[in-house]
């Protein structure tokens, strides 16, 4: 503290005292003169009884002697004129005491007016030069001041929020993995499924190995005839006591499946009877689709559906997404979606038939323009399925907003199946370009210096440079890039994003 802020202090301090005198001295003159007045008035008044109680002896003793004292009649009209006026006195002086009290409180009302009046001025005027003072000290203007405070206070607080939302946001995704791991890993260890992906191939055992002979034939011209019919390579000598059916085309390898194990069954083989079996084939192929859907829908646990939809399905046991069968990824999403409904408490008959139809639609994108989700949603509620069915079915992919939460289980349970080892295979050009893709749209997010995408494209290490962004900015940087990537891009599972900031200083001594 300044000798300059003690001496306005000390100022304001005795300018209070005086005004504080000032107030106590009037009221002490206001009661003196009140105690004056009011003895004047009390002597005037024991006089006037005085003389009253005189009068009224002396009027006593002439009305007792009237005859004898008529001379003291005349002293007593006098006595009594001079007690009216003496009563007329006494009454003046009491109008005069009541005004002089009147004329005292008033002074007295003004005194202490004046007095406090003139306690602000110079509280005013100390504040006044206190503020000047410590204005001239801080080198700021008080509105310069109570910005600057203002912004301090705005700063720390958007600091502690900041920080208390990541500390919720940790726990809460701390919570949230745990109990997810656990659900995932419960419904993952209640299904039973294929561990590896469909191939390209068809093993059909044989019951001899002079099968092989008969399927071969004379000179080859069965076997010739039997790959010529149905479009397939047949592989008699890579297994024993087995016969391999080659071909991309999963349709083709089943007709021919169908057709070798009729001729087997039957025990002739010959081109005729190879046409014959052929043409049995492709007549009950409209049998097996049915079928096939029926024990789909069996195996998943779903009952009622429309005879339409039971073919539908029944189509998708010859197509492949990556190498899955697609029937069987929706036996397999059915499964897992009812195992994670009834963990978490939703519908789990909703969870499984929206699982069990939720690529329905890739059974007719060659012949409906759309969608997948969108053309099996339609062709779910043309066909009698409820609302929250037709949801989960077209909100798989997030083309529409979920609604229920059944939906977003039909979402988790779709990733579960597609994503689990050995689920699916890709090709090489088509992994290395989603790996290229995934850095080059990381990359662009402004202040990244390197993105590296690890663990197969599941994981992405981000490194930014520490004079663009700051340790403050690192959790809305890892949300930003995690909701381009879920808009722009297309990927099985989940990818976790790990943003790195590393300050390093180096100097070189000569």
């Amino acid at each position: 503290m300044t000798w300059g802020s003690l001496g306005t202090i000390v100022g304001l301090l005795g300018a209070c005292l005086v005004a504080l005198i000032l107030v106590l001295v009037a009221r002490r003159e206001a009661a003196q003169r009140r105690e004056s007045v009011e003895r004047e008035v009390e002597e005037v008044r024991d006089r006037a009884r005085t003389l009253m109680a005189d009068a009224e002896r002396r009027e006593q003793r002439v009305s007792d002697r009237e005859q004898a004292v008529a001379a003291e009649q005349a002293q007593a009209s006098e006595l009594s004129r001079v007690a009216r006026a003496s009563a007329e006195s006494a009454a003046q002086l009491e109008r005069s005491a009541q005004r002089l009290l009147a004329d005292a409180e008033r002074d007295a009302a003004q005194t202490r007016a004046a007095a406090e009046e003139a306690a602000a001025r110079t509280r005013a005027e100390a504040e006044k030069a206190a503020t000047a003072e410590l204005e001239s000290t801080a080198g700021l203007t008080a509105a310069e001041a109570k910005a600057e405070l203002a912004r301090r206070l705005s700063e720390q607080a958007r600091n502690d929020a900041e920080s208390l939302v990541r500390r919720a946001q940790a726990q809460a995704r701390r919570t949230a993995e745990a109990k997810a791991r656990r659900i995932v890993a419960t419904a993952v260890q209640r299904t039973a499924v294929a561990t590896s992906s469909q191939a390209a191939i068809t093993v059909i055992p044989l019951p001899n190995e002079e099968m092989k002979g008969r399927i071969i034939g004379k000179e080859g011209r069965n076997i010739r005839s039997f790959e010529a019919l149905t479009g397939v390579n047949v592989l008699i000598d890579e297994q024993p006591d087995a016969v391999v059916l080659s071909s991309f085309d999963p349709e083709r390898r089943e007709l021919a499946q169908v057709t070798l194990e009729a001729l087997m069954a039957d025990g002739r083989i010959h081109p005729q009877r190879i046409e014959a079996a052929y043409a049995d084939a492709v007549a009950s192929s409209d049998e097996r689709t049915v079928a096939a859907g029926h024990d789909a829908a069996e195996r998943a646990g779903v009952e009622g559906l429309h005879p339409t939809l039971v073919r539908t399905l029944g189509r998708l046991r010859l197509r492949t997404s990556y190498g899955q069968n697609v029937l069987e990824h929706l036996v397999e999403s059915a499964l897992v979606a009812a195992s994670v409904a009834a963990e978490i408490g939703a519908d789990v008959e909703v969870a499984r038939r929206s699982a069990f139809l939720h690529d329905i639609g890739k059974a007719l994108t060659s012949e409906v323009a759309g969608t997948h989700a969108r053309v099996g949603a339609d062709l779910a509620r043309r066909h009698g399925e409820s609302d929250v069915v037709v949801n989960g079915i077209e909100a798989h992919h997030d083309e529409v907003p979920t609604e229920t939460v059944e939906a977003v289980v039909v979402q988790v349970a779709d990733a579960i199946s597609a994503s689990r080892p050995g689920a699916r295979r890709q090709e090489l050009d088509q992994y290395v370009e989603r790996i290229d893709k995934l850095e080059q749209l990381v990359a662009a997010h402004a202040g990244v210096r390197r993105a590296l995408a690890m663990s197969a494209g599941r994981e992405v290490r981000v490194v930014v440079e520490p004079s663009e962004v700051s340790d403050s900015d690192l959790p809305q940087l890892a949300v930003a890039i995690a909701r381009h990537i879920e808009s722009d891009l297309v990927y099985p599972g989940e990818i976790t994003v790990t943003v790195v900031r590393e300050l390093r200083a180096s100097a070189t001594a000569g």
